[in-house]
């Protein structure tokens, strides 16, 4: 996995759909994830990710009835050891409003890049190829990196 070393003692956000392939076991994603999850989990990383996120994850399941997946997306992002979750402050809203403006983007991945654009990550892990390129962080798309 060449495109995991990049990331070895970096700050790397997530968007919320890595998640889902992953802890959903997506057959396009879920091996290509395992390995950023454990070298996560080895806390070779720190992951941040936004509040809005736990929204995201959690409306699949809530609306189907799935308590235990639900449950399994809360243990997850509430109690992973290298990961942080950050509140949407007036800044990250601030700075979520101007990248809507300028690049016609939907609130949830606005909050998101302005959330790791605050946090000063060094990586955003995506599967959105919509998203602006932005000077920090770097995007890295799923469909493009290679196994």
């Amino acid at each position: 996995m060449g495109w995991l070393t990049q990331l070895t003692g970096k700050v790397v956000s997530l968007d919320t759909a890595p998640l889902v392939y992953f802890i959903g076991k997506n057959p396009a994603f879920h091996t290509r994830l395992r390995p950023f999850f454990q070298a996560l989990q080895q806390g070779d990383f720190t992951v941040v990710i936004s509040a809005i996120t736990i929204t995201e994850v959690l409306v699949y399941p809530i609306r189907h009835g799935d308590a235990k997946l639900a449950l399994l997306y809360r243990d997850i992002l509430l109690n992973a050891e290298h990961m942080r979750i950050i509140p949407v402050t007036g800044e990250i809203a601030e700075m979520a409003s101007k990248l809507r403006a300028s690049h016609k983007i939907l609130t949830p991945d606005a909050i998101q890049l302005a959330t790791a654009s605050v946090m000063q990550v060094d990586f955003f892990l995506t599967n959105n190829k919509a998203l602006p390129v932005l000077p920090k962080p770097t995007i890295l798309v799923l469909d493009n990196l290679l196994d």
